[in-house]
């Protein structure tokens, strides 16, 4: 899921690091002048004046404080006013994506178009295989007719010059479950009751116009202006997100002011142990096959958009849960900050008293940015509690059906299969399974392809993250069937 470097996305972490930064210098009494440093008026301008450019900046600098654009109800409240209100508030920022009306290109609605590159060839196989008679040849060259057209992308797949091009609308095509739609107007809205949370419309926008209420500003107010103990918990996925070696990120956070950090692969641990004994349990009582999943994307779109597989999802709690239960119950008045790759874990933490807040990736480097800490320059801290190789492959696609399978060891024949990716085709896929049942008997389901190491949140492109992880894992102790926890 994560795109390769692209402007919208670098805008994104500017802003968080200005954020930051305005709060640890004096906070947030220069907030206002982020948009105008960002955008000086005899700079480069993206949209049609840098005024538009700015009042886009504005609001996605609300959404860097915790605040939900679309809920704005007075247009003269400055970043300033924003950011006391986000200094008062005494909870995390409810979960959610919104659309930045203002920055919504109100792209075209998606459609196939044939190009300049067509030949007018005497096979004419778009013609002949389109189902609507959508398309005849005018001058030589084959014309769609939108009235006819129904996008089915027959003459897409059977061009063999390749002169039909389809014109997406990037958000929609990313939602898996079609939570964002067209107004009247062509701008994109999120329909709440259908998201899931995957971050895949957020990753694919173009114009940055879809944006996350963030937990940042919530995160360092804890640190900095209150006498608690604030426990970083580090998902496995954040190996090669960084420079230098873990033990070197868990000093720059303690160096931040975080007073504890763990490895959130300890919680990985406990689920493993955990779900083989759940697998096992369920193949004896004769069930066709079961899914492991650590993801809240993937659980919330079991429960609204394919409740048939809802049997078939394993009841074992993620790593992020058995993480925070085991720092509460050491420290029951620690503040818990898990730090991920996903904005679904917000959602997840929402259900969750053990976790308090949730930051991403991107949104802890801003925050070290600001504090012009470098983390390969920091003293390496030991981690309190080790965690073991599988709990470290999470991450990665496969990692957590292999785990199981080191556990099981042959107790239960265990046949795996990679759902690699929520996509519309695999959510159709795991329907059919629920109700037609399938080869195989433990499926395991990433939202983003590839693993975590492709979530909306991370910093590193995923193949370079994900042989960090492979690295990590190396260096852990093998989990076995008789290793005690805890």
């Amino acid at each position: 899921m994560l795109i390769p470097k692209n402007n919208a996305n670098l805008m994104r972490t500017k802003i968080l690091i200005k954020l930051a930064e305005s709060y640890l210098e004096n906070k947030f009494e220069d907030a206002d002048r982020i948009p105008l440093t960002l955008r000086p008026k005899d700079g480069e301008v993206s949209r049609c004046c840098v005024y538009k450019d700015r009042a886009v900046l504005k609001y996605r600098c609300m959404a860097g404080l915790g605040h939900c654009p679309e809920e704005e109800t007075d247009e003269l409240t400055s970043l300033k006013e924003y950011g006391q209100q986000a200094l008062e508030r005494t909870s995390a920022p409810k979960n959610k994506l919104s659309v930045i009306d203002v920055a919504c290109s109100a792209c075209v609605k998606s459609q196939y178009v044939i190009t300049d590159v067509c030949r007018g060839c005497f096979a004419q196989p778009c013609r002949l295989n389109c189902p609507k008679q959508a398309i005849s040849i005018v001058n030589g060259r084959a014309k769609i007719d939108p009235d006819l057209c129904v996008n089915c992308g027959k003459c897409y797949e059977v061009c063999p010059y390749h002169s039909v091009v389809k014109i997406p609308v990037p958000c929609e095509e990313a939602c898996p479950v079609g939570a964002i739609t067209k107004d009247e107007a062509g701008k994109e809205h999120i329909d709440t009751e259908k998201c899931i949370s995957c971050g895949k419309c957020l990753a694919s926008c173009p114009f940055g116009a879809i944006v996350e209420r963030s937990q940042m500003i919530d995160v360092i107010r804890e640190i900095k202006e209150t006498d608690k103990k604030v426990v970083a918990m580090l998902a496995p996925a954040i190996a090669g997100q960084f420079p230098g070696s873990l033990n070197s990120l868990a000093g720059a956070l303690k160096k931040f002011g975080f007073s504890e950090v763990i490895e959130v692969a300890v919680g990985a641990d406990i689920t493993t142990q955990k779900e083989a004994a759940e697998f096992i349990e369920r193949m004896e009582e004769g069930q066709k096959f079961m899914t492991t999943s650590c993801c809240p994307a993937y659980f919330r779109a079991a429960e609204i958009h394919i409740p048939e597989i809802r049997p078939y999802v394993s009841d074992t709690k993620t790593p992020m849960y058995y993480t925070a239960e085991l720092m509460k119950k050491e420290m029951p008045d620690c503040i818990t900050v898990f730090v991920g790759p996903c904005l679904a874990k917000r959602a997840e933490a929402e259900s969750d008293p053990n976790v308090d807040y949730v930051l991403t990736f991107e949104e802890l480097g801003a925050m070290l940015v600001a504090a012009k800490i470098n983390v390969d320059e920091c003293e390496e801290v030991p981690f309190g509690k080790i965690s073991h190789a599988q709990g470290r492959l999470f991450p990665i696609s496969g990692g957590v059906a292999g785990a199981v399978a080191d556990i099981v060891q042959g107790k239960v024949d265990f046949r795996p299969e990679k759902i690699d990716g929520l996509s519309k085709d695999n959510l159709k896929l795991l329907k059919r399974y629920a109700t037609k049942g399938c080869e195989n008997n433990m499926l395991e389901v990433m939202c983003c392809e590839g693993g975590c190491v492709s979530g909306p949140g991370c910093i590193a492109l995923s193949k370079k993250a994900a042989r960090a992880v492979d690295v990590y894992s190396k260096e852990g102790a093998t989990l076995t069937p008789e290793t005690k926890l805890g």
